[in-house]
């Protein structure tokens, strides 16, 4: 064997602790999800009856998975981009010198930290349509209540104001970050050659905080997929299965219908979804790289 091509064999020892727990806890199983969605089986029966490709022909045949894969879609960019932008313009303000901006950044990231769980349940508690803060609020403006999570049309809006309103501490923490690490002499030289706050926010923040935006991006995106504890606490899936996302359908098939092949294949499905935009990313991120 060309070890050179290779390395030296004694370098992959030094991988191996890592490679064994990878290989159990990751590996593993999911080679056992990728079995299991060749099964038809209900979580009970010793047996595991093999169906071949039943699973994933009666999923995208199902008008129920596209459904749920637009609704995934819809919260995911819904999602994104009010989380970066909230991010970025609570560290454009907060990244100043003003008084009391330790404490509203504490304040701010203070959800992040939270349980979802938990801050689901205040909000169901907010979105409550009699008693509830958020219609009280609307009623001050002389705006009539919403029916919030209780509506198909406002349903899917109540969830995303819970996670954005959730994650914009995590998002203003990077790039606060970013924005401290952005050489002040290269503001300066700006303002010596006349550029306004405007010109140096186009031309020297936005383009030096790039590699941190693309990185939330990525995550942000992962995430919105993967959202589930603030859509079972606060909607279940509905109301008319307007908030069932593919994660939320993996649920409902795994443990309310115990139908471990139809779960095993959505999760399948799921995960080559979240690879193909991780790949799509990288692809795009090294593009740039090698353009500059």
């Amino acid at each position: 064997m060309n070890w050179k091509k290779w390395g030296e064999p004694q370098a992959y020892l030094y991988i191996l602790p890592a490679l064994v727990p990878y290989a159990v806890f990751w590996l593993a199983p999911m080679a056992y999800v990728v079995y299991l969605s060749f099964t038809d089986w209900d979580f009970m029966n010793p047996v595991k009856p093999f169906v071949g490709w039943e699973n994933y022909i009666n999923l995208l045949t199902d008008a129920k998975f596209y459904d749920a894969l637009a609704t995934t879609c819809l919260f995911a960019l819904g999602n994104v981009l009010p989380s970066l932008v909230g991010g970025l313009l609570l560290a454009l303000l907060l990244n100043r010198k003003l008084r009391g901006a330790a404490f509203f950044r504490t304040m701010i990231f203070l959800p992040w930290v939270t349980p979802t769980v938990a801050v689901s349940i205040v909000w169901a508690w907010i979105y409550e349509p009699r008693v509830g803060l958020a219609n009280t609020i609307l009623e001050w403006f002389g705006i009539g209540g919403l029916e919030w999570t209780r509506s198909p049309e406002t349903a899917l809006l109540s969830v995303l104001i819970v996670t954005i309103w959730k994650g914009l501490g995590w998002t203003m923490v990077f790039y606060l970050v970013a924005l401290q690490n952005i050489p002040e002499s290269l503001h300066e030289a700006a303002m010596i050659e006349g550029a306004n706050r405007r010109q140096r926010l186009m031309h020297i923040t936005l383009p030096l905080i790039s590699p941190t935006s693309f990185f939330l991006f990525l995550i942000t995106t992962i995430d919105s997929i993967q959202a589930y504890d603030q859509i079972n606490v606060l909607t279940q899936g509905g109301p008319s299965g307007s908030t069932r996302t593919l994660l939320y359908l993996y649920y409902e098939s795994a443990f309310e219908r115990y139908e471990i092949g139809e779960a095993s294949a959505v999760a399948i499905i799921l995960i080559l979804l979240l690879a193909l935009i991780s790949a799509v990313s990288l692809y795009v991120s090294r593009r740039r790289i090698h353009y500059l």
